[in-house]
């Protein structure tokens, strides 16, 4: 069975973070390949999402002990038989890499695009409903109707002040993504729970579905224990639980 659609639930606050910001970065990477001023809208409301969350906490600091936290872990199964020592390495070394960088980084993100003049004005502005439109902020009415090109080299520009964060947030979740198998599971009537061993470093639930079905997964849990209900969505009407047992692959990822 072909799964293309895959359902997450982090279990800390640390991965719930940093699924949202790979999210934003997506989105934003996403948008400023286009050419309208729609566009080039949405990237600077990603940017200025990111920003947001950069601001609200120390996001160098939680990325170097994640990448640390990550390295101990594998340098701990590195005598295992069966693993790929050569592999093993590279990923260490890359883990090293991205730590050794992020500490020569400002504190709390890019100063450059905290203090852009543009975008500060453009974050005053949006919190009031249709603040950001043309006769609020009249220099980014302007700056909207510079040729596509120059825009996209300039929001380029910003995303790229972000790369080493958004390099580091893919490679954690990468590796804790890969560090589970799937496994085959059968909610009865649409329902499933399990426990969970609170010894092991559980940070993230998947559920893995086929993309053609007409229902959806709402994971729901925490460190001890999750659950899984399958629910059904049609007509713009509130979703109602699904009655029939339902086939779909589990991964509890712990790394």
């Amino acid at each position: 069975m072909t799964h293309s659609i895959i359902y997450e639930l982090p279990l800390n606050e640390r991965i719930r973070i940093l699924l949202r910001l790979e999210f934003l970065f997506k989105q934003a990477r996403s948008s400023m390949c286009g050419t309208s001023i729609s566009e080039s809208r949405n990237t600077i409301h990603h940017i200025l999402s990111i920003l947001h969350i950069m601001g609200r906490l120390d996001l160098r600091s939680e990325l170097i002990k994640e990448l640390e936290r990550q390295s101990s872990a594998l340098l701990a199964i590195s005598s295992q038989p069966d693993v790929d020592s050569g592999l093993l390495e590279e990923t260490l070394e890359e883990l090293n890499s991205y730590a050794q960088t992020l500490r020569t980084l400002p504190k709390y993100g890019a100063n450059n695009l905290h203090n852009n003049y543009l975008l500060k004005q453009i974050q005053q502005r949006a919190s009031i409903p249709g603040g950001n439109c043309d006769f609020d902020i009249p220099v980014y009415h302007f700056w909207l109707k510079q040729a596509s090109e120059q825009r996209t080299t300039i929001l380029q520009s910003w995303l790229e002040q972000l790369d080493h964060y958004r390099l580091s947030i893919n490679i954690i979740l990468k590796l804790l993504r890969k560090s589970s198998i799937n496994t085959p599971i059968i909610a009865k009537k649409g329902f499933y729970q399990q426990s969970l061993d609170i010894n092991m470093p559980f940070q993230l639930i998947q559920v893995l579905l086929p993309d053609d079905i007409d229902f959806f997964a709402e994971i729901s849990g925490g460190r001890h224990r999750f659950s899984v209900h399958f629910m059904t969505y049609l007509d713009n009407k509130r979703p109602t639980p699904c009655t029939t047992d339902i086939e779909f692959q589990l991964s509890c990822c712990a790394l």
